[in-house]
C-alpha cells in the first residue's frame, strides 16, 4: 500500500489559525459507513445524533507547556524573532526545544525535538532561563536528542511559568495567552501529551451533560500524545512505517464499562484517533480492552479489524500521516478522501483548531 495514496489537495486558507469564539460552534461532516452518505452537521447536535447506551470514550490526557527557548553555550541570551514560527530564523545562539517524553524523574532526563538540530552536539549545554539548564547526553533513531537538565526543586512549576503551548508547525504564529486554556479539553486531567487529542476540543461540560441526559455513559482512557504526533512517514509503501510508543493507561472501571458496552451490543464511541489507538491496543490479544498501563504503538492503516470502536469523531489530518491512514481504515479509504474532498469544497476548517468529522 503506498503512502501516496493517502494524498490529497488542501488549499492553505483551509487551516485553521485560531480557535472559534466557542468550542461548540464547529462543523462536523457526517460519514455514514453503510451506505457513505456524507451531511453537513453542527457539532451542537452530535448528542442528538448519538443513540441511548452508546458509551463514550474521551482521552483525558493533558497538555503541558512543553516548548522552551533558550541559547547554547558560549551565547548570549537574544529576543526571541517575532516572525513567523513555520519559517522563522534563529539568531546565533538561539535553541527552541520541544520535550517529548521524560525519561526519568531523578536524573531528570527527557527526549526532545531541538532547532537547529543539526548544529547541537552531545555534552553541549542548553541554558532556559529561570535556572533552568540542560545537557545534551544522546541522540535517537528518529532525530531527537536526550537531555539531562541539573536538578532544580520545582522543576514543573518553571516549565508552567516559562514553558510555551506546543503549537502545531502548521499554524503560523506564536503561541498566546489563550491557547493554554484553548489548546487543552475541558476533561483533561492526566498531565503528559506534547499535543491535545485535537477531537475532544469541541467538547463543552454543557454537551456532556446532553450525553448524559441522553441515556448515554462515558469512559476515560490516558494516552499521552509523544513525538509520533510530529513523526512524518518516510517511506514510500504504508508497511514499512514505524509507529513510535506513547505511554496509555486505562483503569480497571473504565475496561469494564467498555466490555460491557461490547457484551451489550452497545456502541463504544472513540472521541479522538489517540483513543481510538488505546482501545484497539489494549484488546488486540482477546478483542476485550485489558486494564493496565504501558507502551502503545499500535499503527492503524486499511486492512485492520476493529474490535473496539463502533463509532468515531475526529478532526480532519494531514495528508500522508499515520491519522488519516486511521481513519481510512475506519470509514473506508475511498469515502474517507471523498469525504475530505468535500469538505475542502465546502471550507471546513482543517486541522488542530478546525472542524470535526463523525464517522459511524
Amino acid at each position: 500500500m503506498l503512502v501516496s495514496d493517502f494524498d490529497y489537495s488542501l488549499p492553505e486558507d483551509r487551516i485553521a489559525q485560531e480557535p472559534l469564539e466557542e468550542r461548540a460552534s464547529s462543523r462536523m461532516l457526517r460519514l455514514v459507513r453503510r451506505d457513505g452518505r456524507i451531511e453537513d452537521r453542527s457539532f451542537r447536535e452530535l448528542p442528538d445524533l448519538l443513540h441511548p447506551g452508546d458509551l463514550v470514550v474521551f482521552n483525558n490526557t493533558k497538555v503541558f507547556p512543553a516548548r522552551l527557548y533558550g541559547h547554547r553555550s558560549g551565547s548570549r541570551a537574544q529576543p526571541l524573532s517575532r516572525q513567523n514560527p513555520a519559517s522563522r530564523e534563529f539568531l546565533r545562539g538561539r535553541v527552541e526545544v520541544l520535550l517529548t517524553k521524560q525519561r526519568s524523574h531523578q536524573p531528570n532526563e527527557w527526549e526532545c525535538l531541538v532547532r537547529p538540530g543539526r548544529k547541537i552536539g552531545l555534552a553541549e549545554k542548553l541554558f532556559f532561563g529561570e535556572g533552568l539548564v540542560a545537557e545534551v547526553i544522546g541522540r535517537g533513531s528518529f532525530g531527537e536528542r536526550n537531555i539531562r537538565f541539573d536538578p532544580v526543586p520545582d522543576f514543573i512549576e518553571r516549565l508552567e511559568r516559562m514553558g510555551h503551548v506546543p503549537l502545531p508547525p502548521y499554524i503560523a504564529r506564536e503561541d498566546r495567552t489563550r491557547d493554554r486554556e484553548r489548546y487543552q479539553t475541558v476533561y483533561a486531567r492526566e498531565l503528559g501529551s506534547v499535543a491535545a487529542p485535537t477531537a475532544g476540543l469541541h467538547f463543552t461540560p454543557e454537551i456532556i451533560s446532553q450525553l448524559a441526559e441522553r441515556g448515554i455513559d462515558t469512559a476515560e482512557v490516558t494516552l499521552h500524545v509523544g513525538l509520533g504526533t510530529f513523526q512524518p512517514v518516510r517511506v514510500d509503501r504504508v508497511e514499512q512505517h514505524q509507529l513510535h510508543a506513547e505511554a496509555y493507561s486505562i483503569s480497571g472501571a473504565s475496561a469494564g464499562k467498555i466490555n460491557h458496552a461490547l457484551e451489550d451490543g452497545r456502541r463504544v464511541v472513540a472521541i479522538g484517533t489517540t483513543t481510538v489507538r488505546t482501545l484497539e491496543f489494549a484488546a488486540r490479544e482477546t478483542g476485550r480492552v485489558q486494564a493496565g498501563s504501558g507502551k502503545a504503538d499500535l499503527f492503524i492503516y486499511p486492512g485492520f479489524h476493529f474490535a473496539v470502536v463502533g463509532v468515531m469523531l475526529t478532526n480532519f489530518h494531514l495528508p500522508r500521516s499515520t491519522l488519516l491512514m486511521l481513519v481510512c481504515a475506519f470509514g473506508g479509504k475511498e469515502r474517507v478522501l471523498g469525504a475530505y474532498r468535500h469538505a475542502v469544497e465546502e471550507k471546513y476548517r482543517f486541522y488542530s483548531y478546525g472542524d470535526c468529522m463523525l464517522v459511524e
